[in-house]
């Protein structure tokens, strides 16, 4: 159940309030709003408690939350959340742009993408150190090598970095590199990976499972939450349907979804949505237009020889950075703000 205080409660009245809940055995989490505060309560209460709350004063309205997932939902938190990390914040009016490799190959490879993303008007570098892959013979990254590469690259470029942790044991080492840690699909519902990045501040990328309900993508997100992390985003990442033409099935609806159902950002990853390179662009800007707060896109110098093998949905940096300078003008009519450095995307070590 929720909570609502009064328009005129202070500060202290809000302390004594949350003690008392804490008293009886159930966690109380806080969301300060412009007007109001709206107290969680997480936990198996006591069915008397809502009514102990009503007639408390500086309560103004107990209502009960059927939804499994308490601090995730709306509900509970009405304002949309803003991770803010260093000068870039995602969530808010900025529409933030995560480009780069599935994985780190050299550190020639990443310093010369990490270059290209900042150059195009990206904010995030992404790179994969560790690769879950289907088969066990496929190349599975280059480990904590390729987190200091990634982490090097950002540093010189002025990006942020995002790089996806497999295991509860690499959470810490991976969280000492990156600036966003990112879950992938196969694993939205370990647990114990789940349960350790709630240990932590580090913000998460959290993707949708393939087969993933609403309600199962956010009762995974609850887990992190409830950690004590509340530094999480939403990926839509596509699903699995019975469509072989496309990788995966893009679920746009998924977007306004989530923004209704949820407080957290919402990211569109329309590489491994699609798996097709000549979809990335319109399905990108569709999923602006459905209200993301941002995108994770593939971008490579040489996608047809990259080391994982995905490189059919790898942008090269020219069609990227040609991307960004369209959604410059498409993200305004969007209730968004985004801007390309202005800078030339030249060509490096990459060929067309």
């Amino acid at each position: 159940m929720i909570a609502i205080t009064s328009v005129t409660v202070t500060d202290e009245r809000i302390a004594e309030i949350v003690l008392y809940i804490e008293k009886q055995g159930v966690a109380a989490h806080v969301s300060k709003g412009e007007d109001r505060t709206v107290i969680g309560i997480i936990g198996k209460a006591d069915p008397q408690l809502a009514e102990h709350l009503r007639q408390m004063a500086g309560i103004e309205q107990v209502i009960k939350i059927s939804k499994s997932y308490k601090l995730a939902s709306r509900d509970f938190h009405p304002a949309d959340t803003v991770i803010r990390i260093k000068d870039v914040a995602i969530g808010g009016d900025e529409l933030v742009i995560m480009g780069g490799p599935c994985a780190v190959e050299s550190p020639e490879q990443i310093d010369e993408i990490a270059r290209l993303v900042k150059a195009a008007g990206g904010q995030v570098l992404r790179g994969g150190a560790f690769k879950p892959r289907t088969g066990p013979y496929s190349f599975q990254g280059v480990g904590v090598e390729g987190l200091e590469m990634m982490a090097e690259a950002g540093r010189k470029h002025g990006l942020l970095t995002i790089t996806e942790v497999m295991t509860p044991e690499y959470v810490d080492v991976c969280a000492a590199h990156a600036d966003i840690l990112q879950v992938g699909t196969r694993n939205m519902q370990n647990f114990d990976l789940l349960r350790k990045l709630g240990s932590i501040q580090t913000p998460v990328l959290l993707k949708r499972g393939f087969s993933a309900t609403y309600d199962e993508f956010l009762n995974a997100a609850e887990y992190i939450l409830a950690g004590g992390n509340p530094n999480v985003m939403l990926c839509e990442r596509g699903i699995r349907t019975f469509e072989s033409y496309t990788r995966n099935t893009l679920d746009l609806a998924a977007i306004p979804v989530l923004k209704q159902l949820s407080h957290l950002p919402v990211i569109s990853d329309p590489s491994h949505g699609t798996g097709r390179r000549e979809l990335v662009e319109p399905m990108t800007k569709a999923s602006v237009a459905a209200g993301a707060d941002g995108l994770i896109i593939e971008m490579h110098t040489d996608p047809d020889n990259s080391m994982t093998g995905d490189g059919v949905q790898s942008l090269f940096p020219d069609q990227f950075a040609r991307l960004l300078s369209d959604l410059e003008k498409l993200a305004p009519l969007c209730g968004k703000r985004f801007e390309t450095s202005k800078e030339p995307v030249l060509a490096g070590s990459w060929k067309l």
